[in-house]
């Protein structure tokens, strides 16, 4: 992933006001981003726990944030239900986790529709480490029966992408 700066990531944003991502906290270790082994920068908002953030890089200025970015805010569970403690997968990276790997964040839609209440839900790794899982630099807390891809590396990044683009999408037509 290109390096994106502070600007380019506040600009980005397509689910909040221009005031809302102004308050954003960036990671804490921001200046340290490992940009090469990631596909879309994710993190915990450090003043807000239960707010989570995306920012999905663009090829130019054709996309509907700054420089082509894309930004999403999300939200996270507050607590797990006893009935979603069990395996499932990411939709994003489809990468098999023991009970609470996977957590369902829920993204208000963009414009008119979001400010009236409507959201749209995807079920993501629940430490945002799509990139890491999908380069092998993360494993997941609980081994699972392991299903080997016949998918190149470069296949898996592109498929991860196409599905949170088409999250993306959908959170942007509102």
């Amino acid at each position: 992933m290109r390096p994106l700066d502070e600007k380019e990531i506040r600009d980005s944003f397509i689910n909040c006001s221009k005031g809302e991502a102004s308050r954003i906290k960036l990671p804490a270790a921001f200046a340290s981003t490992p940009w090469d082994d990631l596909d879309f920068l994710s993190w915990t908002d450090p003043g807000a726990p239960q707010r989570a953030l995306l920012v999905i890089p663009g090829s130019g200025s054709d996309g509907p944030g700054s420089g082509g970015a894309s930004g999403l805010v999300l939200r996270r569970p507050e607590s797990v239900k006893a009935s979603a403690m069990r395996a499932s997968m990411c939709q994003i990276c489809l990468t098999e986790h023991g009970a609470g790997g996977v957590v369902l964040f829920v993204a208000p839609l963009a414009g008119p529709s979001g400010r009236r209440g409507n959201t749209v839900g995807v079920y993501i790794c629940a430490d945002l480490g799509c990139s890491l899982y999908l380069r092998g630099k993360r494993q997941p807390k609980m081994r699972l029966v392991r299903r080997e891809e016949t998918l190149t590396l470069d296949e898996r990044i592109d498929r991860a992408m196409k599905n949170l683009t088409a999250f993306t999408d959908r959170v942007a037509a509102g």
